[in-house]
């Protein structure tokens, strides 16, 4: 996740270089449920509105989180499908703020009613994030059902009601990319306190439609606003904090636009705080424990697991000597092409690998959704990046490009 707000404070009110903790502990994401009552076209669990089997049992569940808490994780962010669909969501939270974690909710936000609502404030989530990819139809058709706007929104209201910080989460498509400037202007007037920009990642129903991922124009014009809005907060000191996932390139992007506008020596400070955070933190700073139990680097490993806290604890498997997790430890990662040749590597830690991995079959290619040219990356060449589609499934275990 790119804060681009916080760096763009660095800008107006820098701050010294805090030194980085190691070993790093991860955020942990944790999808609790795949059931869902929305059918989004970016789903990366593919979820659905029924019962999987072999989710994780409540006992199963207490177990692993008094195993993160012992681990010392930063932060865990329960999530699912809709996390508000499992049975226990509400005792497993409530342990997790006597724990004294930093405790999110990732929401589509049509379940945030009524006692829930109640149940969600009393609980004392830290952060509340609710999905919303549109205005009106836009978001209903993008979420698959009617009324999910309306539902949604109520959620974001009744957060704000009861004094829970609360965001709104974006996907960004061909789709709805024309909708992004009235998405912030939704954020001001409902008075919200974060705004998340996503970009597509290639897995589950979002690899069915990658087709529709944003244009590289479009991800810089998108870019483009949020900077803008960024800028005004920083400068007047105005709330609502901007951040983005999923492409990490938009850190390079935002150093070029530093550079164009401030002094050297502010630009050098920047770049630090940049190279210090490093990029992509797959398999770093961020884990995913899925519905059955199954550890991967990020919520969009689903095919790559390193365990499961089943058979062993997830504090163990991510100390663990896993190879694909020493790969993307690796500081300057085995990166090819375009990622392998840039200057920023150190900022932008290779972008998203899942990516790469579903069009070359190659976990370590270039990410094709870098919308930076050659020339501004330092790549010797033409402005243009080419990948060659990797043709069909591969069939290679993914530890051959370990």
């Amino acid at each position: 996740m790119f804060r681009l707000s916080h760096y763009m404070r660095q800008l107006v009110s820098p701050t010294p270089l805090r030194p980085r903790r190691h070993p790093v502990k991860p955020v942990v994401i944790w999808n609790l449920t795949r059931r869902c009552n929305l059918r989004c076209r970016h789903c990366y669990s593919v979820s659905a509105d029924r019962d999987f089997p072999g989710e994780l049992t409540h006992e199963q569940a207490m177990e692993v989180l008094e195993d993160l808490g012992k681990f010392d994780i930063p932060a865990l962010i329960l999530s699912g499908g809709e996390p508000l669909d499992r049975h226990d969501l509400f005792q497993i939270a409530a342990r997790a703020r006597e724990m004294g974690v930093y405790l999110a909710l990732s929401s589509n936000g049509t379940r945030i009613v009524g006692e829930q609502a109640d149940r969600v404030a009393e609980i004392g989530f830290d952060y509340v994030g609710i999905s919303l990819d549109g205005i009106g139809k836009t978001n209903d058709w993008f979420r698959g059902q009617d009324g999910a706007f309306d539902q949604g929104l109520a959620g974001v209201r009744a957060c704000k009601n009861r004094g829970i910080k609360v965001g709104l989460r974006f996907t960004l498509t061909e789709d709805n990319a024309h909708q992004l400037r009235d998405l912030l202007a939704l954020a001001d007037a409902e008075g919200v306190d974060k705004f998340y920009l996503s970009h597509l990642v290639y897995a589950g129903r979002g690899d069915k439609h990658r087709g529709a991922d944003a244009s590289w124009r479009r991800s810089r014009h998108a870019m483009d606003l949020l900077i803008d809005r960024a800028w005004i907060a920083a400068a007047e000191d105005m709330p609502l904090d901007i951040v983005t996932g999923n492409n990490d390139a938009d850190a390079v992007y935002f150093l070029r636009w530093a550079a164009e506008n401030f002094s050297a020596d502010k630009v050098e400070h920047l770049r630090a705080h940049l190279a210090s955070w490093g990029g992509n933190a797959s398999g770093v700073g961020v884990a995913n424990i899925d519905p059955q139990g199954r550890v991967h680097p990020d919520t969009y490993w689903s095919d790559y697991t390193i365990g499961s806290v089943k058979e062993r604890k997830f504090s163990e498997l991510w100390s663990g000597d896993d190879p694909m997790l020493a790969q993307l430890r690796r500081r300057p990662r085995p990166l090819k092409g375009r990622c392998g040749a840039c200057a920023h590597q150190d900022v932008c830690g290779g972008n998203t690998r899942i990516r790469a991995l579903q069009l070359t079959g190659d976990p370590w290619a270039e990410d094709p959704a870098c919308y930076m040219s050659d020339a501004e990356i330092g790549v010797e060449g033409g402005d243009r990046l080419t990948v060659t589609p990797f043709r069909g499934k591969s069939h290679d275990p993914l530890h051959r490009f370990l």
